[in-house]
């Protein structure tokens, strides 16, 4: 197999049929299963990012990552909507208008839910998890959750770009891969 064929980090070479040489871990296997993943490249894609204002100090920086993320990957600014929501309990219902409009073909949540003294941070980091799931799997549309729901102010920090990383630019990587892997698996119906 020449080092063309060979499967990149972006996903270039992202399917393959059963019955082709393929190398997996740099073993070489005949008649391999076939491989079936989304590129990480957003030509042609449409995005909504629903982001939270609560917590405006990290969420910011989750939509600048986000943003970061898409634009790197070759989306077009004018195939990107945001949406702006008060906080994580409006999610469920949003994303839910945002797939009614028939125009994304992914969708990326950005929040910050950071507990305090009362069990409230349970009720809607749980919430939020379970009607964005609910809204994605009904509709057909992939939704990334990049909602943070940490412990304290300083870890929600770390995981905007700080130490950990920026979890609205993994969102916005998750919701590209998405969006192109299940236009493939729908293609190949």
């Amino acid at each position: 197999m020449s080092g063309s064929d060979q499967q990149s980090p972006a996903g270039d070479q992202n399917s393959r049929r059963a019955g082709q040489e393929v190398r997996f871990g740099g073993a070489q296997q005949l008649n391999a299963p076939q491989l079936i993943e989304g590129e990480l490249r957003s030509e042609g894609l449409r995005f909504a990012i629903i982001v939270s204002r609560f917590n405006s100090f990290v969420t910011e920086r989750l939509l600048a990552g986000a943003l970061d993320a898409l634009n790197r990957s070759g989306a077009a600014q004018t195939s990107i909507d945001v949406i702006r929501i008060p906080g994580a309990w409006e999610f469920p219902i949003t994303v839910s208008a945002a797939v009614a409009r028939n125009r994304y073909d992914a969708i990326i949540c950005l929040g910050a839910v950071i507990r305090g003294d009362t069990p409230h941070f349970d009720y809607v980091a749980a919430q939020a998890a379970t009607g964005i799931a609910k809204v994605s799997l009904k509709s057909g549309i992939p939704v990334a959750f990049g909602v943070l729901t940490t412990n304290t102010v300083e870890q929600a920090i770390d995981r905007a770009g700080a130490k950990a990383g920026n979890k609205g630019f993994d969102a916005a990587m998750t919701a590209i891969e998405m969006a192109n892997l299940l236009r493939k698996l729908q293609a190949q119906n």
